[in-house]
């Protein structure tokens, strides 16, 4: 289903399954709309902490120990945003082997940086396990591959007993996205690959530079980001937590960053820093940082 971005496939999603007695799990710290949403519906939220791991990284043991009868919808982002982790096949194969025990658990998967992940790696798509096919929903879309984020366009695979419904909220919500849009985003795929290559050259020597001069930063800890364009430090040996280092990032240093409390409770004293800028930029960025720390 082709969607107005990715937001509505979250909204519909956690809609369908969400209600007052039944449980959601997801990941935190993660993009907020998941838990706003889940709190919404009067599901019960039911996290798993990525900063548990010295990668930020989540484990399969650790989401299938959280199943029960009450679980409704799991919910996965990988790479993850904010902390730009990338769990590989190895773990996602034992994931879905385990999900086979839980066929009362539907999946939301969302994968829309499947085009954004380092060092060659392929992304692990669930679209790999056919016999979890018939419970499964995927967020992709244009907007991270293309940078095509201010089109509002995403796409969404749906089990089939629910496009129907899906089909409904979407039409009574937004009617539909807008035909420039979605030709554009015909032209997008029609065209060559050569720009996201492109995008991904540049994007490894921002990560690198980045997570360097992050951890070169005295107090602040920083994992090497496996996908996506985040890098998710832990800077609480400043002496801050992470509102008080945006703050002072923000108003000392002239950087504009984003507190990790902004995506979870558990990630109060990591704060994320965004590498789609210029090379240049980050550099001033992390030498004003420097300063501001002494």
């Amino acid at each position: 289903i082709i969607m107005p971005g990715g937001k509505p496939t979250m909204h519909y999603a956690i809609q369908c399954f969400g209600e007052p007695g039944v449980e959601i799990i997801h990941p935190t710290p993660a993009f907020p709309i998941y838990e706003s949403m889940i709190n919404y519906t009067g599901s019960t939220a039911v996290p798993y902490d990525l900063t548990e791991d010295k990668d930020l990284k989540f484990s399969a043991d650790k989401i299938l120990s959280l199943i029960t009868d009450k679980t409704r919808l799991l919910i996965l982002i990988n790479p993850n945003n904010p902390t730009g982790s990338f769990v590989e096949k190895t773990e996602i194969d034992k994931l879905a082997e385990g999900l086979k025990k839980f066929p009362h658990v539907t999946i939301l998967s969302d994968e829309i940086y499947s085009r954004q992940i380092f060092d060659g790696k392929e992304m692990p798509t669930f679209f790999n396990y056919p016999e979890l096919r018939d419970r499964l929903i995927v967020l992709e879309g244009w907007s991270k591959a293309y940078s095509m984020t201010g089109w509002r366009l995403g796409w969404s695979f749906w089990p089939e007993e629910l496009i129907g419904h899906v089909n409904k909220l979407l039409i009574n919500s937004v009617s539909c996205v807008n035909a420039a849009a979605q030709f554009a985003g015909i032209a997008a795929l029609d065209g060559s690959d050569d720009s996201i290559h492109e995008m991904m050259e540049k994007f490894t020597q921002r990560r690198k530079l980045i997570h360097e001069g992050l951890n070169s930063l005295p107090g602040v800890e920083c994992s090497l980001p496996g996908g996506a364009f985040y890098a998710f430090p832990k800077v609480i040996g400043t002496g801050m937590d992470g509102s008080e280092f945006c703050k002072r990032a923000m108003h000392e240093a002239g950087v504009a960053i984003v507190p990790g409390s902004a995506f979870g409770k558990t990630s109060k004293n990591y704060v994320r820093f965004s590498f789609a800028a210029s090379r240049d930029n980050i550099s001033q960025a992390l030498e004003n940082i420097k300063k501001m720390l002494g």
